[in-house]
């Protein structure tokens, strides 16, 4: 099997800056290890809701890390300091709306202000990338319903091949 390799780049003022703790991360990272047999290699980065930064982090993870799939977490709500769609719009060669419109119609049935949410999920170059609330909880309620679509998508981009764990969620691929 091979490695994958895997950014996660969350976003929070208040987290960055020793305020809270960082949750978000962790549960990421439950979950990806869930879902994922191969061996991942994590790249994480926790920095504040700047819209440059988020895009030289997102530069570095796919670019530089070379990364199959970068997850961001917060950001993504309508508050002012909220960029980071913008910031994944602007490194992207292609987006991929369905994702963003899948989590919102998953996440409407937990709270009505799931509507409010504005993740989204692009590519670039050999990199799948996909904007998740900052909210734990809602981590997992948002990638349950799109994670089956992940590792087909990055095939077709000539990204690495993730081997899912079948016994926690089914991906989907063609049949050969």
């Amino acid at each position: 099997m091979q490695k994958i390799n895997i950014g996660i780049l969350t976003l929070s003022d208040r987290a960055s800056s020793g305020v809270y703790e960082d949750k978000a991360t962790s549960q990421i990272e439950k979950v990806l290890n869930s879902y994922i047999k191969n061996e991942i290699i994590y790249h994480r980065e926790l920095i504040p809701d700047d819209y440059d930064l988020i895009i030289k982090k997102l530069l570095f993870l796919s670019d530089e890390k070379e990364c199959d799939f970068i997850v961001t977490s917060g950001g993504t709500g309508p508050a002012l300091r909220d960029v980071t769609p913008e910031a994944t719009e602007a490194v992207c060669d292609k987006m991929m709306p369905g994702f963003g419109e899948l989590m919102r119609m998953q996440s409407l049935k937990y709270v009505p202000t799931a509507i409010l949410s504005r993740q989204t999920a692009g590519i670039r170059n050999k990199t799948f990338i996909l904007n998740l609330p900052g909210n734990p909880k809602a981590i997992l309620e948002c990638l349950e319903p799109v994670f089956p679509a992940i590792p087909y998508c990055i095939d077709l981009i000539g990204g690495s091949y993730i081997e899912a764990n079948e016994e926690v969620i089914k991906v989907f691929r063609p049949k050969k």
